[in-house]
């Protein structure tokens, strides 16, 4: 079952802040206080994030309400048990129904990649495309390497890069199996494009707020090093 923090102090912070901006019109966030109590609202609006669809904002709030002002509540607790056993039920029904999309979504992008010149698919499910061809040693499932990568999804829309900042160290069999894969495919000094499939990449359970389930990535990948 998938389950989310809502009756954390967490949320309470967050109720009473914003609770705060609609009666004053606007939040200062110049305090230390402030900055850190906005940092923790994120963190809860993150952890609250797979819920935005269904989460009924104005019922939230008055139940955080309730419980800081020693409210009875206003619902049975045998229908509120009720609910929430529906609501993450629905929950789970859309995800189900998000990774079925993602899925039929790169299957047909993987279709249409793997029909490219230059591009070569794996046993696997794996696609790459050669950019350039190193000349140095390739890595093994243990080493640590050094990398610039740039990932998005099949859209274009980028969630994470390591240019404009220091390339990446890590080991090549510690990562999601795709890349790995990828890795163990190219001599240092090599740029490859890849696509993983969502089987060789975060599955089901997605990654983050952009990385959905089932959702095919593509990376631009170099390999710079095999760490000493």
């Amino acid at each position: 079952m998938m389950r989310y923090r809502y009756g954390t102090a967490l949320v309470a912070v967050v109720a009473m802040a914003s609770a705060c901006q609609q009666q004053s019109g606007s939040v200062s966030l110049e305090s230390d206080d402030a900055k850190a109590s906005y940092a923790i609202g994120q963190d809860v609006g993150r952890n609250l994030a797979p819920t935005v669809d269904r989460l009924d904002r104005a019922a939230f709030m008055k139940g955080v309400e309730d419980m800081l002002d020693g409210a009875e509540a206003a619902v049975p607790a045998e229908e509120l048990q009720a609910a929430m056993q529906a609501f993450s039920e629905a929950l789970m029904a859309d995800r189900a129904a998000v990774g079925d999309d993602n899925r039929a979504a790169g299957e047909a992008f993987l279709a249409e990649n793997g029909a490219k010149d230059g591009v070569v698919t794996t046993d696997s499910g794996l696609q790459y495309e050669v950019l350039r061809e190193g000349d140095g040693p390739m890595p093994t499932a243990e080493d640590q390497v050094r990398i610039h990568y740039r990932g998005t999804l099949i859209d274009g829309t980028e969630f994470d890069t390591s240019y404009g900042r220091e390339p990446a160290v890590f080991q090549v069999g510690g990562v999601i199996a795709g890349f790995t894969e990828a890795l163990l495919l190219m001599p240092v000094g090599s740029q490859y494009r890849i696509a993983i499939p969502g089987d060789l990449a975060y599955g089901a359970n997605g990654a983050g707020a952009l990385i959905g389930p089932n959702a095919t990535l593509v990376f631009e990948l170099e390999l710079l090093e095999i760490v000493e």
